[in-house]
């Protein structure tokens, strides 16, 4: 299994970035999926999370903001990162987890699986 992701870099206060992650040896619309970010000196926090159902959750901070997606086609999921801010800075992860009931994680050490990670830097 891996969760190839990409798409990081440095933006300006209010930019915007796509964040991709490929996935190989599983196919994720058979998980829950998400992202979960990580900032220097900090725990790692859950960002957003998409379940099989297509429904979605998102932390609070990044709501109206931040928008998971996947293309099944490509078996690839996203993160649209608008109106970002000096404190979206982190690594961000995409993961998946297999499970029955199809409800997110509370915890993103839960997830299964997860990539490498993108570093996102947005400056102030």
């Amino acid at each position: 299994v891996q969760l190839q992701a990409s798409g990081g870099g440095l933006v300006q206060n209010g930019g915007s970035l796509r964040l991709s992650c490929a996935a190989s040896g599983l196919t994720l619309r058979y998980y829950v999926i998400g992202w979960f970010r990580q900032a220097p000196g900090k725990e790692r926090e859950g960002v957003t999370c998409l379940r099989m159902n297509g429904l979605t959750d998102y932390v609070d901070s990044v709501k109206g903001r931040f928008t998971i997606s996947r293309d099944d086609s490509k078996n690839t999921m996203y993160l649209q990162m608008n109106s970002l801010k000096p404190e979206d800075t982190a690594v961000y992860y995409c993961a998946a987890i297999g499970t029955n009931t199809d409800t997110c994680p509370s915890n993103p050490n839960q997830y299964h699986y997860r990539g490498h990670g993108t570093q996102v830097t947005v400056s102030s």
